[in-house]
């Protein structure tokens, strides 16, 4: 304990995180960069997809809400033309433009069958048409939960690859401690305890910054996947209201 009291009082022995921090070897401070670097790239990936899905989330509703409401077809246009652009109103205006052309398309096809005498009655849309409509906004569904999902990977990656750069820092300043106690002859505790205290170092800080990223993948992966569920359910919401105003 004399020892070990004198090489703190030199400076020879680090007592704080800080002070093994800056008398690191340049392998640890180096692993150390690379794991600041990913801490600060998962917060700024968290701090943009809350900002995002919290705009996404809060337009998109209240649009639900007021599409809820609409008891005509024209009244839902209209509302979705003034309400500010969000992933609900691309879904409407995509399954009324699809709607609209088909409609247009099975008249055409009927007066040529039937020739031009036919009297022009409106062309409902087939089985398979509704069947389309269904599968094309479960496709615009899905690229808006991509769009909105983009960054995820890196926050899944951030999460797990922090704590295998941290252990290598480990694992390399271990091996570091005990080439020095080797070169040194020196065997005791006071000798082999601040390098292997350097060398952990790497893996307290991998473990910083791996834990927020894992926590915010779990928590954005769940907000995303309720937003798809509220899209899904406007998509039947879309085509019960198109049936019930006669058009498919």
């Amino acid at each position: 304990m004399i020892v070990v009291a004198a090489l703190q009082l030199r400076g020879a022995v680090p007592s704080t995180p800080l002070e093994l921090i800056t008398g690191a070897t340049t392998l640890t401070k180096g692993v150390l960069i690379i794991l600041a670097v990913l801490s600060l790239l998962s917060w700024a990936i968290m701090f943009a997809l809350w900002r995002e899905l919290a705009r996404a989330q809060r337009t998109s509703l209240k649009f639900f809400r007021d599409f809820e409401r609409a008891s005509r077809l024209e009244e839902a246009g209209a509302l979705a033309k003034v309400t500010a652009p969000n992933a609900l109103t691309r879904l409407f205006m995509r399954a009324a433009h699809f709607v609209s052309d088909t409609r247009v398309r099975n008249q055409q096809a009927r007066e040529r069958d039937a020739g031009e005498s036919t009297v022009r009655a409106p062309a409902t849309l087939t089985g398979s048409q509704v069947e389309t409509l269904h599968l094309l906004l479960e496709t615009d569904a899905s690229a808006e939960r991509d769009r909105l999902g983009r960054f995820l990977p890196w926050l899944a990656t951030i999460g797990s690859v922090s704590p295998l750069i941290g252990l290598l820092g480990t694992v390399l300043g271990v091996i570091d401690a005990f080439i020095g106690i080797a070169t040194h002859g020196s065997g005791n505790l006071s000798a082999v305890a601040p390098g292997v205290a350097e060398a952990l170092i790497a893996t307290a800080a991998a473990l910083v910054v791996a834990i927020p990223a894992t926590f915010g993948f779990n928590i954005f992966a769940g907000r995303i996947n309720r937003f798809d569920g509220m899209m899904e359910s406007f998509g039947t919401a879309t085509i019960a209201l198109l049936v019930r105003e006669g058009q498919i």
